[in-house]
């Protein structure tokens, strides 16, 4: 199969540059997968497609304001760091972009808060923009106030490069930290949101409850990885990033039960989708190969037509990028070429795309 059967054009004015004002006003479009049909709805209609028994699983990880500006110790050249991961104590997978980034050159983060150290430069994902090279390094931080407290007064959201910002914008930075996030987010460690379950409001959740729809949550700490394009022209030889993904108990045996009882599972965005995907996978020699088991891990399942689903039975889901690994997935759940007619009706029809934008609900 070809990466490019999955491109699109998409006008750039429609990529969505900020939220709007009620996360649940964004626009729906309904796929109904027996039919084929269109439903042109918003996210607050969304108990009309639900039925009690139904359950909704969710991610609850929480995107931490993980970029940092500073500058290298001694030059003074401004550097500008996107912490993804604590390995060990004090060391941390980052993306850096500097001149001339190599072991041993060390960082005043934060206004100097934070002092970091490059221990190794990774081969791995490395770009050049602006004379600057932006790749994959290992530091050691070292900081006198806890590091979370530095990055929630002086970090910046991680918006994804579509999103256009202004570094100076306080005004803006602040209404990101608030709307780059869902409202159920527990768990920090992501650098990007689980996009689809910014639409929800306690209100929207609270009427799918009454009408007897539950919700549990997984967790998946979305990395950088989630922007990574399909480079190969042919699917099969993408390879993913692993991110890091726990199932709890309760979740699991909610599944269980939700299945039991003929309910269906409806995941909330593609980073659920592989949780649970994953976790069928990895135990259907210890279980039924339809359910799910308390577990923690690494996720790199890539989810490509053809893929038989173990677990989700319906999905909510943004619109994503052309060729990207996430249109490739929605594909596998409803079909390629429903996929892409129903894309083609969205941009007639002048939805807002990406992480800002509207929504998909796959029946």
């Amino acid at each position: 199969m070809q990466t490019s059967d999955f491109d699109y054009h998409l006008p750039p004015e429609l990529i969505a540059q900020h939220p709007l004002p009620d996360r649940t006003q964004a626009r729906m479009l309904v796929i109904q997968r027996a039919t084929g049909a269109f439903d042109h709805r918003r996210v607050a209609d969304l108990p009309a497609f639900l039925r009690p028994g139904d359950l909704l699983v969710v991610n609850d990880t929480r995107v931490i304001p993980a970029r940092l500006y500073g500058k290298k110790a001694g030059t003074g050249g401004s550097v500008e760091i996107l912490l993804i991961e604590e390995t060990m104590p004090g060391i941390w997978e980052a993306l850096l972009r500097a001149r001339h980034a190599k072991p041993g050159i060390r960082l005043e983060l934060a206004g100097g808060q934070v002092q970091a150290e490059v221990l190794a430069v990774s081969a791995r994902g490395g770009s050049a923009q602006g004379g600057k090279n932006k790749g994959r390094v290992t530091l050691q931080l070292r900081h006198e106030r806890p590091l979370f407290e530095i990055l929630e007064t002086d970090g910046v959201p991680p918006l994804p490069p579509y999103i256009k910002r202004t570094a100076a914008n306080a005004l803006q930075r602040a209404s990101d930290r608030e709307r780059y996030q869902t409202i159920y987010a527990r768990n920090p460690g992501a650098v990007a949101a689980p996009t689809a379950g910014l639409h929800f409001t306690e209100a929207l959740l609270t009427t799918l409850e009454q009408q007897g729809v539950r919700h549990a949550a997984v967790t998946l700490h979305v990395g950088p990885g989630t922007f990574k394009p399909v480079t190969v022209a042919e699917v099969e030889q993408h390879r993913m990033d692993a991110e890091r993904y726990t199932v709890p108990e309760v979740t699991a045996r909610l599944i269980r039960a939700t299945r039991e009882a003929q309910g269906r599972i409806v995941a909330v965005g593609s980073t659920v989708v592989r949780t649970l995907e994953t976790v069928a996978a990895d135990h259907e020699s210890v279980v039924d190969h339809e359910s799910v088991v308390a577990s923690q891990g690494r996720s790199d399942l890539f989810i490509y037509p053809p893929y038989t689903f173990r677990v989700v039975d319906a999905l909510l889901t943004n619109f994503h990028l052309p060729s990207s690994s996430l249109l490739m997935m929605v594909s596998a759940l409803a079909g390629r070429e429903l996929i892409l007619r129903a894309y083609a009706a969205a941009i007639r029809e002048r939805y807002r795309f990406y992480s800002y934008g509207d929504c998909m609900l796959i029946l």
